[in-house]
């Protein structure tokens, strides 16, 4: 990924991490959600966790494809 794009997306997640209050604040739902897509082993889980790094969360990768 580009290096512009990656600091678009980290400033995005910044400002979405400093507005719990505000969406609180004007009744607005504080969520944010991003669509990544490419062939397998294009950096899209990678790039989740990095996100998730940056902002502090933990990733629950979960199979939902099996059943017991």
């Amino acid at each position: 990924m580009e290096t512009k794009k990656k600091e678009e997306i980290k400033k995005d997640l910044k400002k979405f991490s400093e507005g719990k209050e505000y969406c609180a604040k004007i009744g607005k739902a504080w969520k944010r959600g991003y669509l990544l897509y490419g062939p397998p082993g294009t950096g899209k889980s990678t790039m989740i966790a990095a996100m998730a790094n940056f902002l502090n969360y933990d990733v629950y990768d979960l199979e939902l494809t099996k059943r017991s």
